[in-house]
């Protein structure tokens, strides 16, 4: 079928980087500390694949035969936002970090934000996870109305609503008004997320109609440079989100990762001579962020069950990447990003596994893609097609 498939295990990180001191980050390490935690992972598959060679990881094996190439990559990127590493997957190195509210936004902008989007006021506003914001502030922004309004380490507006006290048509608004108004120029973070929840069983509860509004990149991806030779561009999940729908020509949403994997399995036996570009957000938003070792590790297990469908939809001609856009340790204090090497395991039915090292850079990634389908380009990286 020739299509080239990469799927982003979002937060799934192996091993600082040696500027994870920058970031607070000593010692994070997503899948070893998570095995640690949990006394070491069960993922046959991936181990199969050989994700037990490309770093130490309790209760996973070397393989001596692995069915994918493995290694792990650097992000060159700064930051460790999940924009600016599907940007640099994509052929993007970031070099200017986006712009951080650690301490809240300033009156300034809040201000703007009540003029801008007609809401008569605001609750939060300060740095918090977003499941613990919603159980401080939820009773209040019941009797108010009034929306709350966070960040986190992250470069992020974030404003979470109760679904029947503000509509989700009305969340949206709002956030695309702060996409196109308030957070401008210097103050253009990179994502203005929209965050409903509901009440279940008297516990306010997020809800799956998140809805991120990102930042154009600011220059053409993989995606573009294969749009423009006629190369069919299929996105799922969160990555529609991420690149602002820029290159992409089939947009799939999701609400789960099992729905994710579905969608990916739809179109590799719908689509030829394509690139698919999937995301799987659960291990992230739901235990990263949660600090939820044993709910990730659950998840992970979840995605190997059904890893084989995957392998199975695949023949001689496809390619498949998985990989990760950032890391997010489960077992550190915070409920932030880690700064983290992320893994790479690169599959083809009729290659052997070999051991692709230590990329320098997530763009290795556009590279291949743009080797396999004999795309000129001017993007960063090198590819490891042939390697």
């Amino acid at each position: 079928m020739n299509n080239f498939i990469v799927i982003v295990l979002d937060g799934v990180g192996i091993g600082e980087l040696p500027d994870a001191f920058k970031y607070n980050d000593q010692g994070s390490n997503t899948l070893a500390n998570m095995a640690i935690k949990v006394n070491g992972l069960k993922l046959p598959n991936l181990e199969k694949l050989g994700l037990g060679n490309i770093a130490p990881i309790k209760g996973i094996n070397f393989n001596n035969s692995p069915l994918a190439s493995y290694g792990k990559m650097i992000e060159q990127s700064v930051g460790k936002d999940s924009t600016t590493g599907h940007w640099e997957l994509g052929g993007i190195i970031t070099t200017k970090e986006f712009p951080v509210f650690p301490n809240g936004f300033p009156k300034e902008i809040i201000d703007k934000f009540i003029a801008e989007t007609g809401v008569k006021g605001v609750l939060g506003n300060y740095a918090a996870s977003g499941t613990q914001i919603i159980e401080d502030l939820g009773e209040e922004h019941v009797k108010t109305g009034y929306p709350i309004v966070y960040t986190s380490a992250d470069s992020v507006f974030q404003i979470a609503a109760h679904e029947e006290i503000i509509p989700l048509k009305k969340l949206y608004e709002i956030c695309k008004i702060t996409r196109e108004k308030v957070m401008t120029n210097e103050n253009e973070v990179g994502r203005i997320i929209a965050r409903p929840f509901i009440t279940l069983n008297g516990k306010f509860t997020r809800t799956t109609n998140r809805k991120d509004f990102s930042v154009t990149p600011p220059k053409m991806t993989i995606l573009n440079y294969l749009e423009n030779s006629n190369i069919e561009t299929i996105a799922i999940g969160k990555v529609n989100d991420l690149f602002n729908y820029y290159g992409i020509k089939h947009q799939l949403k999701t609400k789960s990762n099992n729905e994710g994997i579905d969608k990916i399995i739809f179109a590799n036996k719908n689509f030829n001579n394509s690139f698919i570009f999937a995301n799987l957000v659960d291990f992230d938003v739901y235990y990263g962020h949660r600090n939820d070792a044993e709910g990730f590790h659950l998840a992970l297990q979840e995605f190997d069950k059904r890893l084989p469908e995957i392998l199975n939809s695949l023949d001689e001609n496809d390619y498949l990447i998985l990989t990760a856009d950032h890391g997010n340790d489960p077992t550190d204090i915070s409920t932030d990003h880690t700064r983290e090497y992320v893994p790479l395991l690169f599959y083809n039915k009729l290659k052997k596994g070999k051991n692709l090292g230590v990329r320098n850079t997530f763009a290795d990634v556009a590279q291949t893609i743009a080797n396999f389908f004999k795309v000129n380009n001017d993007l960063q990286g090198n590819s490891f097609l042939n390697e």
